[in-house]
């Protein structure tokens, strides 16, 4: 009988079962392609938007509207509002959706890891939150910053005096677009971060917040739209810093900044955006007298039925986008207007106010003494593996790889003889592989969280009903 070498022995290896890849469709490849390589994506779009610009220039014409402020007008310094505007959005959509992932991996990351944040989950929170801080921060000091230089800083009736108002700063038009631009590409990345409690409610919020500034922006109603926004993002500056030194290990400065939070949303967008839903209701009706409002600056009064309706004054949708399909020509005021405003208005309220009811639960969890939450976050459960840093300084998750290989069934265990010098070196080529395919992507960005493909299209609804 032939004896076995002492020196070998039985080892079990991980060996996967490919699966052939099946019909997979056009919608799941693209949806993958798009988490995968956000950054590439934005830069190609754009490197290939800028090099027409400057290698063909009779395309200038069209190219120029996605680069830079349309309407000006040399006599006055100011900018008009119009269809041309929606290219330069979309180019700020793309900019922002790039330039999120990009802060996130090469700025937010590091700090995240020096702030000694070394789970996968919590360094994902992290990332995600203070790229919230990041932007929230810049809009929220531009939109003070415009309105404490306008005609209606702490002057409610100021938002519709001398309405329509045609013509713009340039700073204040640029900041009102990239605001567009922001909770457009917001109605996409809350599809790709990892879904939460509250998911339907944002996915909402983004929807209404970005309808009524399509519709603000084409009823020249810019200057109310800006102080609803104001209000909006300064507690969401305040949160997210609250996750941040939660994730970061601290208990007692969450809380404080958490207690700051609450006031701030409560006076914010309980009080304040009431007086200003109250303020559409009462003052606009006063201010902007019913009629129709001429490019020359005459107005044709609503009491003048036969020359009001002729001019479309009772057509209440086609004013409301006035500045996307004639923006010379007349645009009417009719008092029921409103209605159609505070209708999203007191929509967006009621989504803040379950937000409001998951506060409560937050301020129970403090006075209880269990410390402020995230109650919109998932549970946490085993998903709180250490990211440990390999020889080459490459994150590593071997310990949760060996993990899924034991309860991933179409991995299948392999008995194989091997010699104990080769037991080194098997291990040595796993753990070389591992980092060969970790970083072997095509050009853009792995999304952290996202290396499990059939995770990832199930969380953005492509993946394949079994």
């Amino acid at each position: 009988m032939h004896e076995r070498n002492p020196t070998h022995r039985v080892q079990k290896l991980p060996q996967r079962t490919k699966k052939k890849a099946q019909d997979e469709s056009l919608l799941t490849s693209l949806c993958t392609l798009i988490c995968d390589n956000q950054i590439g994506i934005s830069v190609n779009l754009l490197l290939l938007l800028f090099l027409t610009h400057i290698f063909f220039p009779r395309a200038r014409r069209r190219t120029s509207k996605f680069l830079h402020l349309s309407y000006y007008n040399s006599e006055s310094g100011l900018y008009g509002c119009g269809p041309d505007d929606l290219p330069l959005v979309a180019t700020w959509t793309v900019i922002l959706t790039g330039l999120r992932v990009a802060v996130m991996e090469y700025i937010i990351d590091p700090l995240a890891r020096l702030g000694g944040v070394k789970s996968r989950k919590g360094l994902n929170r992290f990332k995600e939150q203070g790229w919230l801080i990041v932007y929230y921060t810049g809009s929220w000091t531009l939109g003070m910053y415009i309105m404490y230089h306008s005609e209606f800083w702490f002057n409610l009736n100021g938002m519709w005096e001398g309405w329509p108002h045609r013509e713009v700063d340039g700073l204040f038009k640029w900041y009102y677009l990239v605001q567009w631009s922001f909770y457009l590409a917001s109605i996409m990345v809350v599809n790709i971060e990892e879904k939460r409690k509250d998911y339907a409610q944002m996915f909402v919020h983004h929807i209404f917040t970005a309808a009524l500034i399509y519709l603000s922006y084409g009823y020249y109603h810019m200057r109310v739209g800006t102080v609803i926004l104001c209000m909006m993002d300064v507690v969401d500056i305040i949160l997210p810093t609250a996750k941040l030194l939660k994730y970061m290990g601290y208990t007692l400065l969450p809380d404080i900044v958490f207690g700051i939070f609450l006031v701030t949303w409560l006076v914010t967008r309980h009080v304040f955006y009431i007086l200003v839903c109250w303020s559409i209701y009462k003052d606009a009706p006063t201010a902007m007298a019913p009629g129709c409002y001429l490019s020359d600056g005459t107005i044709v009064p609503a009491s003048s039925t036969d020359q009001y309706d002729a001019l479309g004054g009772n057509e209440i949708w086609s004013n409301l986008v006035k500045a996307y399909t004639d923006r010379t020509g007349p645009i009417c005021w009719h008092p029921s207007n409103r209605f159609g405003f505070l209708g999203l208005l007191l929509a967006l309220q009621c989504i803040l106010l379950l937000w409001m009811v998951l506060i409560v639960r937050v301020v129970y969890r403090v006075l209880s003494g269990q410390g402020a939450d995230d109650v919109r976050s998932e549970d946490e459960g085993s998903d709180e593996e250490e990211v440990e840093e390999d020889e080459d300084g490459d994150a590593e998750h071997y310990s949760h790889n060996t993990e899924t290989v034991k309860s991933d069934p179409e991995w299948v265990p392999v008995e194989q003889e091997v010699g104990v010098e080769a037991l080194n070196l098997t291990r040595k080529n796993y753990k070389r592989n591992q980092n060969r395919s970790s970083s072997g992507r095509a050009s853009g960005i792995s999304i952290p969280g996202h290396g499990d493909r059939k995770e990832l299209l199930g969380r953005i609804g492509c993946d394949k009903p079994t």
